[in-house]
This record gives structure tokens, C-alpha cells and sequence, in this order.
């Protein structure tokens, strides 16, 4: 084999490694919580400019901050031979992470880049899901899960990132409720990730019928819009729903508290803004929901 195909296999190649550091580096704030506060979030690796990328990940860590989010659902985790981004947000947010990768290959071409759960609580349990290369052979796409320690309790929590072309979307969006309803039984489940389809495509319709849509729970007619295409002037081009965060339905009571898109300023992180949700125990009331 030549060398310029050495460095292409490995690019080529499934993924079935995962990263994982089971505890975080700083202990959890003391005080009583009660809520528990989740962010999923697309980061946008920008290869090969990589424009800002430290800049920007530090203006996510911030929001990280600002919003106290426990848990990490995150896509487009990037790293070089010379960075890597899962190493280097739980090092500055001091978090348990695992991560594995979708495309490319870190040694082989020097980028690659995946999907990671981070979270302020010991994880365990990592599974990986490959849900196909689809028609471009270096376009993965992967589903990442892990079981979280929450004081709530044990909870399984899952980032996506699913394919562009609608019909290989709909497969993959059915390959991920399938897994996942394996993996999770009756336990409770949050699912958080880019999946690159708007939410009147038939796919997503079918998928709220088996998991609650945290945030068209609290706001049934708000614009949801997580992603504008713009042109380099400034006008808009396109502006669609793509991020979500969802709870599978399982045994445990929660309220949902809080579901909202919000965007870190001065400067985004990131074209995608992140999805925040906020969780409590459930007690009585209309926002009780049974997961």
C-alpha cells in the first residue's frame, strides 16, 4: 500500500474506539441541587480553517458556565495531531467525558472529528452505535450513550449526529429510536444531538410519538430555529430547526423546568445554537412528566 493510501484507510475505516474518563476532575458543587441542567450543542470544527477554534471553545466554555449545565451532549468534537478538543474541554470545565469518532482519522490524515458526553457526575457504560457511511464513504455517522450518577440517580444520556440527504436521515432516525430503545429498556433516557432534519419532516413527527420534545413541551409555537444559513453579505438564506434535545419515556417522574435555544455572546461558539434543558424530580403539577 502506498503511503497516501495508509493515510486515507484509516479515515475510511469504522468507528469503534471510545475515549472515555470515567470521573470528573473537579467534584460537583456542594450545595443541594435540584435541578439537573443538560446542554446539547454542535460545536463546528470548521475543518480544515479551523477559524477561532480556540476562541470559540472557550466561548462555550463560558456558556457551559453561565448556564451551570451538568451534562454535555456535544457533535463536531474535533481534534488535530496537535489539540484535542474532548481533552480539552473536560480539562477547563474539570468533567467526566466520553468521546469517539465519526470522520477522519487523528493519526492517519491529522483531523478527526466525533461526538462526546461530558457531565460533572461519574459515567460508565459507553456504548457506540454506527448508523452508516450512507452514500459518501467519508461521511459517518454515529450515536454515542453512557449511564450518568446523577443525586437524582441513574440516568442514560446519548449525542447524535445524523446524515444531511433526507433518505438516509429517515434510516438513520430509525436505526437511533431502535438502539436506543434497546440500550434503555424502561430505564430513563435523554437524547441530545444534531439531526440535521427539520421538525415537520416525517421522520421527526414519527419520532416525537415515542419521545418527549423537551422544548415544543413548554413552547408549542415559538420559532425553534438552531441554524441559519446566511450569505456573506448577511441576508438570510435558510433557517430550520436542527437541534434537539429529547427525554425518552421510561419509569421515573420528572418536571421539565426549562427548555430553550440560546447562543453564547460577543462571539458564537459555533453556526448552531445549543439546546438547554432543565430537569426536577417530578411532584404534582402539569408539567409532571413520566420518564
Amino acid at each position: 500500500m502506498n503511503p497516501s493510501a495508509r493515510r486515507l484507510f484509516p479515515a475510511l475505516a469504522g468507528s469503534r474506539r471510545i475515549t472515555l474518563s470515567r470521573w470528573p476532575q473537579r467534584p460537583a458543587p456542594e450545595k443541594e441541587r435540584t435541578v439537573l441542567t443538560v446542554m446539547s450543542a454542535n460545536l463546528c470544527h470548521d475543518w480544515p480553517r479551523y477559524r477561532r477554534w480556540a476562541e470559540r471553545l472557550e466561548s462555550f466554555a463560558s456558556l457551559v458556565e453561565r448556564e451551570k449545565a451538568d451534562v454535555l451532549l456535544l457533535q463536531e468534537v474535533a481534534r488535530t495531531r496537535r489539540f484535542q478538543a474532548d481533552l480539552w474541554i473536560a480539562q477547563r470545565l474539570g468533567m467526566a467525558y466520553a468521546y469517539s469518532k465519526a470522520n477522519g482519522h487523528e493519526k492517519g490524515i491529522g483531523f478527526e472529528e466525533g461526538v462526546a458526553v461530558f457531565s460533572r457526575y461519574p459515567l460508565d457504560a459507553p456504548r457506540l452505535h454506527v448508523l452508516g457511511r450512507g452514500s459518501v464513504p467519508f461521511v459517518g455517522r454515529i450515536a454515542l450513550g453512557v449511564t450518568i450518577q446523577t443525586p437524582f440517580g441513574r440516568i442514560l444520556a446519548f449525542s447524535a449526529h445524523l446524515g444531511i440527504l433526507p433518505f438516509e436521515n429517515k434510516v438513520q432516525v430509525r436505526q437511533l429510536s431502535s438502539w436506543i430503545g434497546r440500550m434503555a429498556g424502561r430505564r430513563p433516557a435523554l437524547i441530545g444531538g444534531d439531526f440535521n432534519a427539520a421538525e415537520d419532516a416525517p421522520q421527526m413527527r414519527r419520532i416525537r410519538e415515542e419521545w418527549i420534545d423537551t422544548f415544543r413541551r413548554l413552547h408549542p409555537e415559538a420559532d425553534g430555529t438552531t441554524h441559519e444559513l446566511r450569505w456573506p453579505w448577511g441576508g438570510s438564506i435558510r433557517r430550520r430547526r436542527l437541534d434537539y434535545l429529547f427525554l425518552r419515556p421510561g419509569r421515573t417522574a420528572w418536571s421539565v423546568v426549562e427548555s430553550r435555544h440560546v447562543r453564547a455572546s460577543p462571539r458564537p461558539y459555533s453556526d448552531h445554537d445549543a439546546v438547554v434543558l432543565r430537569l426536577r424530580p417530578a411532584g404534582p403539577g402539569p408539567d409532571r412528566v413520566c420518564v
